[in-house]
């Protein structure tokens, strides 16, 4: 089966997965701190960002992802007070039923409010089960697991 792509008709995908995804950070520390002791991802290139020999830390997902924390001299422009909201609505983050069940007693735990969820909500793997909440500087986060026997069911509202 072809695909329409923008240049015309395409018969393969291109492989491609996500490498990183970077976010706009107004305090930096809180920012470890929760992504490091909520969300339990483990950062990276830390030590040398405080001692100025890396422009910025990073967050591992898994051994492909990275989420890449940019601090305020990165983004600022003069007189700018607040990280801009840009495009970005909400990022997602899957892990096994087991872990996600862990993650969302880690944000009671942590007092980190659930704004949504759990609810049904359709991703790259079909449909899914997710809470939304946000990080210090109110980038939504939504956390999901898949379960078994999803794959096929497509409720009316995307993630």
């Amino acid at each position: 089966m072809q695909e329409q792509g923008l240049s015309g008709p395409r018969s393969k995908r291109v492989p491609m997965q996500m490498d990183h995804i970077v976010l706009n950070v107004e305090n930096m520390e809180e920012m470890i701190a929760f992504y490091r002791e909520v969300l339990e991802l483990q950062p990276e290139r830390l030590d040398a960002y405080r001692s100025g020999k890396a422009p910025f830390p990073s967050v591992r997902i898994n051994e492909q992802t990275i989420i890449d924390l940019f601090p305020r001299d990165f983004w600022a422009k003069p007189g700018q007070h607040r990280v801009d909201p840009g495009n970005l609505n909400h990022f997602c983050l899957s892990t096994t039923k087991t872990a996600w069940d862990h993650l969302v007693e880690r944000l009671r735990t942590h007092d980190v409010p659930v704004e949504s969820g759990p609810v049904r909500r359709y991703g790259a793997r079909g449909t899914g089960i997710s809470v939304y909440l946000r990080d210090p500087d109110g980038n939504q986060i939504e956390l999901r697991y898949y379960a078994e026997g999803d794959a096929g069911d497509y409720p009316s509202l995307g993630s």
